[in-house]
């Protein structure tokens, strides 16, 4: 690390440890003797979203959770839980070191962990994400997650 006051090649660390996810080093220069902060943090790949007509766009985190809010409205669901769904999905795509994710990958990766959060939730994403067109729509999810409570797939929780 190259010291910022004199540009010496030579820094020591002297202390480190874990801020917001990343490692905050203070460092000391062997030269002038001059201290000064580092952060180090992982660089995940800019992460683009194929949209259904073809186009490219960053991944909005935020456009997700205000997805995912208009979902839990009005529900016993915290901020909270919703920003550590979307934390898992984006470590989730960032550890798969994928560059392009499809919206529908991105949406049944926030049903499968809505449902254990809040069914009604659950129940109000997928008829936007699934595009609902009318009450038969409803009756088969809602019968699906029915189905999946009375015969859980063994390995995984209903």
């Amino acid at each position: 690390m190259r010291c910022p006051f004199c540009g010496f090649e030579d820094t020591k660390v002297i202390d480190s440890r874990s801020v917001e996810g990343k490692k905050k080093r203070r460092r000391c220069c062997t030269a002038c003797g001059r201290r000064f902060t580092t952060f180090e943090c992982v660089e995940r790949p800019l992460l683009m979203v194929a949209k259904r007509d073809g186009t490219l766009e960053p991944f909005n985190r935020n456009k997700l959770m205000g997805g995912i809010y208009n979902s839990i409205k009005k529900r016993p669901v915290k901020m909270e839980q919703v920003a550590a769904l979307v934390d898992e999905i984006e470590a989730e795509l960032a550890n798969e070191m994928v560059a392009e994710v499809s919206p529908d990958r991105i949406g049944s990766m926030v049903m499968e962990r809505l449902i254990k959060i809040d069914p009604v939730a659950y129940v109000r994403f997928a008829s936007v994400y699934l595009r609902f067109s009318d009450a038969a729509d409803f009756i088969r999810i809602i019968s699906e997650m029915q189905e999946k409570a009375e015969h859980p797939v063994s390995g995984q929780d209903a």
